[in-house]
């Protein structure tokens, strides 16, 4: 049977197919997918665990155990899984463990561009590199077995496109794979200093060996056609090169790392003019440069975003390429924004009202950065919020306290918010957080957490309190309130930044996508009792709209949250049909 498949869905497909017993991750766009569509397979257990790096060290426990186990997560949840990914390397594998990892050039939907082949090349574990949903699947089910045969970790790296582009995959039958027998081995698995000396003269020995794979492997293949062009490539951008130079000689490398020299180098003797075409660092290029080789890369190609086939064109072939359907007229801007009926909209509102200081996190809050609410001054990484308000507190004193708030997902909180808040304590700061609940993991779509009370299946299960958990590391001020209940929010936070200890708000209120959260009828204005004060405007709320000389609600974006007439002094704001109550 044959299905078009999204490449994260091709992914769990081959996790199904090669008989794997357990896989977990922690969502983050563009690898979420992946373990969502395994989670569908009952034949392996998967959960969503609390960050990458847990998800890591329960697949290598299930490595460990005799299982084939997955991890998945983006490209900066690896950075959160280096500390098990580094040790694992030593440790080497059981059964099978492969780790998705997907890159996002050109930052969709991250706050940086990396590269992770850098950081596995760090780690000295293999990298495998789809280009289409086929690959994918194929890679995963070759990347098991190359974990087994070289006892190592494999990554698979992805990136945006190809998670997210579809392709027709074959299916096949679920290996029938048995668990390995666990035996206690202390000099394998137990990484204190004398195991790991010994074990790290393993590893590269292994590279070796996987570097003599390279040379022979299916996954690595020469395409000859003219050879007055050769390029060497990999993932997407093979795709680009084959549709911008046709009939030119391909080396398609679809294992990265480590590097087959003698195939390089055999390929290279044979074309005129040799490409490397690769999106964001130049592996593959540096390689080739050391092996003494002349080749064309980012001389003319660009280290950042995203690459094209157009833009190959351009930087390549000095093309210029015209755009079709161009559209003359210019359109208006369209930035992201919050959802209308957004709980995190009433907290920035009231937090720009009072000129704070924010310390902002990773999540669909983040947009609290833009206009109109323009509250958030700083976003670093998971979890960062809390130690940033911290440190600010600490470089410059309790005033700066005073008027400072860190702001942090519930999902996020969990994530590694949970240290920095102990770090507060413990260190004797002032810090106020707000943790915004709204009962999901909103940015990536809607997951569930440890604070929901579900799991990745939807069975209910165990829901961490947040309340309780943030007293049982030492906050005594801990307030749960309703952002929407603006007068009374607001008098919350005034309170808690005052205190002089450091406290807790946790701002509860449910994403208004979720299924199960109903509000009223939309809302409309009275443009009778509209003074076109533009106060709704503040908001942000995408619903209202300026038409210049009136404002008006529309209809088809309203939830009917009413929010909005909570900030109109003149209730010209009201329920589509009638007057307000």
């Amino acid at each position: 049977m044959k299905k078009l498949l999204l490449g994260n869905e091709a992914i769990a497909r081959g996790v199904y197919e090669a008989g794997a017993t357990v896989a977990a991750a922690y969502p983050g766009t563009p690898s979420t997918e992946i373990t969502e569509n395994i989670a569908k397979y009952d034949e392996i257990y998967s959960e969503w665990a609390p960050n990458e790096k847990v998800a890591l060290e329960v697949a290598i426990g299930a490595s460990i155990g005799g299982a084939r186990a997955a991890c998945a997560m983006k490209h900066v949840g690896l950075n959160v899984a280096a500390d098990p990914l580094f040790t694992a390397s030593y440790t080497g594998v059981n059964g099978g463990l492969v780790i998705f990892v997907a890159d996002d050039p050109g930052m969709h939907s991250s706050q940086n561009e990396q590269d992770t082949r850098i950081l596995a090349r760090g780690a000295k574990v293999p990298v495998l590199e789809p280009s289409d949903s086929s690959e994918c699947k194929e890679f995963t089910k070759a990347a098991f077995k190359i974990s087994e045969e070289f006892d190592t970790p494999v990554i698979v790296r992805l990136t945006t496109r190809v998670s997210h582009s579809q392709g027709m995959v074959e299916f096949a039958e679920r290996e029938n794979y048995q668990l390995k027998p666990y035996e206690k081995n202390v000099s394998k698995y137990v990484m204190m200093p004398g195991m790991a000396k010994r074990r790290h003269p393993v590893v590269e020995e292994r590279t070796l060996k996987l570097a003599e794979f390279a040379e022979t492997s299916h996954l690595n293949r020469i395409e000859w056609g003219d050879k007055k062009v050769g390029i060497i490539t990999s993932g997407i951008t093979y795709e680009y090169a084959k549709e911008v130079f046709g009939n030119a000689s391909y080396l398609k490398l679809g294992m990265v790392h480590p590097l087959s020299q003698k195939l390089i180098k055999d390929f290279a003797k044979e074309v005129e003019t040799l490409y490397v075409i690769e999106e964001l660092d130049p592996v593959i290029e540096e390689y080739c440069l050391q092996l003494g080789l002349k080749v064309i890369g980012k001389s003319k190609l660009p280290l950042v975003g995203e690459y094209s086939a157009n833009l190959l064109r351009e930087k390549l072939l000095g093309e210029k390429v015209e755009k079709t359907n161009e559209i003359t007229e210019e359109a208006p801007v369209r930035p992201p924004v919050l959802c209308p009926g957004c709980p995190h909209r009433a907290t920035f509102y009231v937090l720009k009202k009072l000129k704070l200081n924010v310390s902002g996190d990773i999540g669909c809050y983040t947009l609290g950065a833009l206009a109109p609410l323009e509250s958030v001054d700083t976003t670093i990484c998971m979890g960062a919020s809390v130690g940033v308000a911290h440190g600010m507190e600490k470089a410059r004193g309790k005033d700066m306290a005073r008027k400072t708030v860190a702001v942090i997902g519930d999902s996020t909180f969990i994530h590694s918010g949970i240290t920095g808040l102990i770090d507060i304590v413990y260190n004797k700061g002032t810090s106020t957080v707000i943790i915004l609940d709204n009962s999901i993991t909103g940015m990536t779509g809607h997951q569930q957490n440890p604070t929901t009370g579900f799991t990745i299946k939807g069975e209910p299960t165990r829901q961490v309190d947040l309340l309780k958990l943030c007293q049982a590391v030492g906050i005594d001020r801990v307030r749960v309130c309703d952002p929407f209940d603006l007068v009374g929010f607001e008098k919350v936070v005034k309170e808690e930044i005052a205190a002089d200890e450091p406290s807790v708000i946790i701002a509860q209120r449910p994403c208004a996508l979720l299924k199960h959260v109903k509000y009223g009828p939309v809302l409309t204005i009275n443009q009778d009792k509209c003074t076109k004060c533009r106060m709704c405007m503040r908001l942000g709320c995408p619903a209202i709209v300026d038409r210049g000389d009136h404002i008006e609600i529309n209809a088809t974006q309203c939830v009917g949250c009413d929010l909005c007439p909570k900030v109109c002094k003149f209730n010209a704001i009201e329920k589509a049909g009638g007057q307000n109550e």
